[in-house]
């Protein structure tokens, strides 16, 4: 999903990872699909992004293989929501990065907007973005919550993979 230029099949491993995580629309894709708002609507609603843009993004994280499409029926059609593969729920040690990087050097613009990386297992927040350094167990999906003072007052647990994903829903074109 290059939008400058094609780093796939580069030698830097960073430069290939680069070539799907680099760019921040995507990124923002990932963050709103692990605090559970895989709908398009949802995702284009808080994001305030435009509908060929997210459907850009969208398409290229499903083709990445870090996001899949799972259907749903919303009363009248069927519709996708957007769901982490377990190669996209491994990009969550660098969301947390750069949460935690962000916090710690960029000065907020109010005081709800803060984003704390949180292990579940123990209630603290971490700074790291792998480890909780406080009980020192391996953050996963499944054991992290996110808390977006902008979206509740309380840590929101994250998505995590999708259990079942249909090879049919996964190469599909945006809702």
């Amino acid at each position: 999903m290059p939008l400058r230029s094609d780093w796939s099949q580069r030698t830097c491993s960073m430069a290939r990872g680069l070539d799907i995580l680099g760019d921040p629309w995507s990124v923002l894709v990932l963050r709103e699909v692990f605090f559970g708002n895989g709908r398009f609507d949802a995702m284009k609603s808080r994001l305030e992004v435009a509908d060929s843009v997210l459907t850009k993004r969208l398409a290229g994280l499903v083709e990445a293989g870090l996001l899949s499409k799972r259907a749903y029926d919303d009363g009248g059609r069927t519709r996708h929501e957007y769901v982490l593969t377990p190669s996209g729920e491994d990009t969550l040690p660098v969301l947390n990065a750069v949460a935690i990087w962000s916090e710690k050097h960029l000065p907020a613009p109010s005081d709800t907007a803060h984003m704390f990386v949180i292990h579940s297992g123990c209630g603290q927040r971490t700074s790291s973005a792998d480890t909780c350094t406080e009980c020192g167990q391996r953050l996963t999906a499944a054991n992290t919550s996110w808390h977006s003072l902008t979206r509740t007052p309380a840590p929101v647990p994250l998505a995590t993979a999708a259990l079942q994903a249909t090879p049919a829903l996964q190469n599909g074109s945006a809702a």
